[in-house]
């Protein structure tokens, strides 16, 4: 790993790459990042997230657990992941605990591309070499070389034969 600045949170359970590059005011933890991803600053990775090798995780984004990253992904500015259907703070009146909710899985397949600002809700998958628009809520599974934009987002192109 290349730490490129100072002021990064990475915990000790954080499985890192040959030649990660790592920005400062970062937040990981119990993930994994493969080898020659950069991730930017004020990026969070939550535990049980996987990054794969040559990715790009730009500035102000969110991957959370369940969240799986596939090679060569590029994930732009102030992206946000879900993992919950129906998130609640509270169970019975009580602050929720990991027993009180089910994470939910989405991958992200090999060479895709999620423009800036987009919400990715849990439960899809985006198919290999997709393009997401910047600004678009992915609700639904996206086709493989597809590009997809809007709320909800939709598709634009097909993938061409």
């Amino acid at each position: 790993m290349q730490a490129t600045q100072p002021n990064q949170q990475i915990a000790a359970n954080v499985k890192l790459g040959k030649d990660v590059r790592i920005f400062g005011f970062t937040n990981l933890y119990g993930c994994e990042i493969g080898d020659e991803s950069k991730v930017g600053t004020f990026v969070e990775i939550q535990k049980g997230a996987k990054i794969g090798k040559r990715c790009k995780i730009s500035s102000h984004s969110f991957i959370c657990e369940g969240v799986t990253i596939e090679d060569e992904v590029f994930i732009g500015h102030n992206v946000t992941f879900t993992n919950d259907l129906f998130p609640r703070a509270t169970a019975d009146g009580q602050l929720q605990t990991e027993a009180d909710w089910k994470c939910i899985p989405t991958l992200v397949k090999k060479g895709a591309s999620i423009g800036s600002s987009a919400t990715i809700l849990c439960g899809i998958t985006i198919g290999e070499g997709a393009m997401i628009g910047a600004g678009s809520v992915v609700t639904k599974d996206v086709p493989a070389g597809a590009v997809v934009a809007g709320n909800p987002a939709r598709v634009m192109k097909a993938k061409q034969k």
